[in-house]
């Protein structure tokens, strides 16, 4: 008598597929930081659903396709919806792309992904950059073999165009008074003066550990500095992350090194209002824009 199979460890499997699930969510939306608050709606998702589910054939697809339709709801509730399908099935075949153009397309910007169709786009990230089947790639997007074909062809032509087109975006500044207020802050965390960081923030501050916990009032939130003075792996930056203000985190003893993670902050009446760190989900800042 055949035994059923073991249902998936849920929590592992989230677990460890989360960095992917981010690398493709980040790569649909434009963005690693909201490409995590898509992927946190899509782990919800997931969790809830999959106590409704019979056994999951292909527990790897069925996460990735939750993740496409969560970022699909976001890029219209942003109206950004492109066309999702061309109306148009091409009978061709989807060669594996090239060694140098792999790594072409795994290199791409967030920015230029952003320019191609939503179809392409997401055709060309789930086979090149993530490395999924042709068949794993129609079950996600609910598309039929020749039109994933024709999408992932037209997808890789597209974006080896575009990034052969010059980059001539104006680098954001920030403004002085947001300069100075990160910079005391980031001067106060370096010199482990975490009285003075603490006076910083306010009464009601909320802090998001991402992928760790959460916590909200000074005195819980105090408890979290209180951790960042027991290691001594970090050394933080002031610095610009998609334009937006940031705090980026190096090790200090690997120089030259690219950031390990970066910190949002919020501010409300002049104090630290919301603090969201990225420490125990590094993964984020792949393919993350960032400045000094």
């Amino acid at each position: 008598m055949e035994t059923a199979p073991d249902p998936p460890d849920i929590d592992g499997l989230l677990a460890e597929m989360r960095p992917q699930l981010h690398r493709y969510c980040a790569r649909m939306v434009g963005s690693v930081i909201d490409g995590e608050d898509v992927l946190q709606d899509a782990l919800i998702k997931a969790v809830e659903s999959f106590s409704l589910q019979g056994e999951i054939g292909n527990p790897r697809g069925w996460l990735f396709r939750i993740a496409h339709n969560t970022a699909l709801d976001f890029l219209r509730r942003r109206n950004r919806q492109e066309a999702l399908r061309s109306g148009q099935e091409v009978d061709m075949i989807a060669d594996p792309a090239d060694t140098i153009l792999s790594r072409e397309i795994a290199g791409a910007s967030l920015r230029t992904f952003m320019r191609l169709p939503v179809a392409q786009r997401s055709s060309v990230i789930l086979m090149d950059v993530l490395g999924c089947s042709l068949r794993e790639v129609c079950e996600v997007m609910d598309f039929s073999l020749p039109a994933v074909k024709a999408a992932l062809h037209r997808g890789r032509a597209q974006l080896r165009e575009l990034a052969e087109q010059p980059d001539d975006l104006p680098q954001p500044e920030l403004p002085k008074a947001e300069r100075d207020r990160l910079g005391a802050y980031v001067a106060h965390f370096n010199a482990h003066d975490f009285d003075a960081i603490r006076a910083m923030i306010a009464d009601d501050v909320r802090l998001e550990l991402v992928n760790k916990t959460r916590l909200s009032g000074k005195t819980e939130v105090s408890r979290y500095f209180g951790n960042y003075s027991g290691v001594a792996d970090w050394h933080l930056v002031p610095g610009l992350v998609e334009g937006r203000p940031a705090i980026l985190v190096f090790d200090p003893d690997q120089p030259g090194a690219a950031p390990k993670y970066f910190m949002l902050l919020q501010w409300s009446g002049g104090k630290v209002a919301n603090i969201r760190d990225f420490r125990h989900a590094p993964y984020v800042i792949d393919g993350a824009e960032y400045r000094i």
